[in-house]
């Protein structure tokens, strides 16, 4: 495959009243083990960040650390301005909390839930009661109120997921595959509410491997490997310097894609074969080559997309994390 341009590794910190998560040359060893590898990052008040990588690339890590669930080997990690872990204690009180796996307490109801968490954070009664409400409501829940854990559906139990992990009122949301299992319906229900607290300046750092969510919802992505970031920047802009405005997705004989790559090298646009298909990312409108396709097996002409960036960036094998 044609090489593409070195994005840029790290950004220099950034600096102002608006900054809920500073990371300055963060690092963590597991023994001689390189999880994360000197590492800065930014993101700023009502943002949404795409934090995105392979499994064992050193997302899980660095969240762990922010929240104080890991320590960190080096660097220096600032939530709100508050010192990690220093002022641990103090963060998590700002903090809110979508965890991959469903830890709702199976024994208590929808609003038990949401009331018994609040307690944890010492939300007295009455407030607690009109949250609890307020966001029933907002995440569609409020006739389920009543509802046992174990009567509600996959969409359902996401959704109040989300609902207690605002119960504290955070300034920073940390989503981790917020619609992970869920159907469609269900997954462009949670992307509404998602979008209604962004414009309400909700700060959220999300993780997801599906990559049409992170697309859809982030501000800004930051791509790690191998504990590395990779690239960082906005979703539409590194897909266009990093991969190309469109993808042509062509099958065919060995010989047929190797009559191919001749013809595309006439246009602006890099290459990569895999088994019995030809990738073709272009940076030009190569419309005109269209005809030579006629008798490929099967092809398609579709825009780049952040999946395209990522493969490129990362690579197509599977990994173990």
């Amino acid at each position: 495959m044609t090489p593409v341009p070195s994005p840029t590794q790290t950004a220099a910190p950034a600096a102002g009243d608006d900054i809920i998560v500073q990371v300055s040359g963060l690092s963590k060893f597991f023994g001689s083990r390189c999880a994360v590898d000197n590492i800065s990052f930014a993101v700023r008040q009502g943002e949404c960040l795409g934090f995105l990588g392979p499994n064992g690339a050193g997302k899980t890590t660095t969240i762990n650390m922010l929240l104080g669930l890991v320590a960190k080997s080096g660097g220096a990690m600032q939530v709100m301005q508050l010192d990690i872990p220093r002022q641990q204690q103090a963060a998590k009180r700002l903090i809110g909390v979508v965890p991959q796996a469903d830890s709702l307490d199976p024994d208590l109801t929808v609003e038990e839930n949401l009331l018994t968490y609040a307690s944890y954070f010492n939300i007295a009664g009455r407030t607690a009661r009109a949250r609890t409400a307020e966001l029933l409501d907002f995440f569609a829940l409020a006739n389920r109120r009543q509802e046992i854990i174990e009567h509600l559906s996959g969409g359902q139990r996401r959704r109040l997921l989300l609902a207690r992990a605002l119960i504290n009122e955070p300034r920073l949301l940390i989503l981790d595959e917020p619609t992970v299992g869920l159907d469609p319906q269900a997954r462009h229900l949670i992307w509404e509410r998602l979008e209604i607290l962004q414009q309400q300046g909700t700060t959220m750092l999300l993780t997801s491997h599906y990559l049409d969510e992170v697309e859809h919802l982030s501000n800004r992505v930051l791509i790690l490997d191998h504990g590395s970031i990779v690239a960082q920047g906005a979703p539409s802009q590194l897909i266009k310097e990093l991969v190309g405005t469109e993808v042509f997705v062509i099958e065919g004989t060995a010989a047929e894609l190797n009559a191919l790559e001749k013809s595309f090298k006439q246009c602006n646009a890099a290459m990569e074969r895999v088994n019995d298909r030809l990738y073709v990312y272009t940076q030009e409108d190569c419309s005109r080559l269209e005809s030579l396709l006629k008798n490929s097996r099967s092809w398609l002409r579709r825009p780049a997309s952040l999946e395209d960036l990522f493969i490129q960036l990362t690579g197509r094998s599977l990994r173990e994390s």
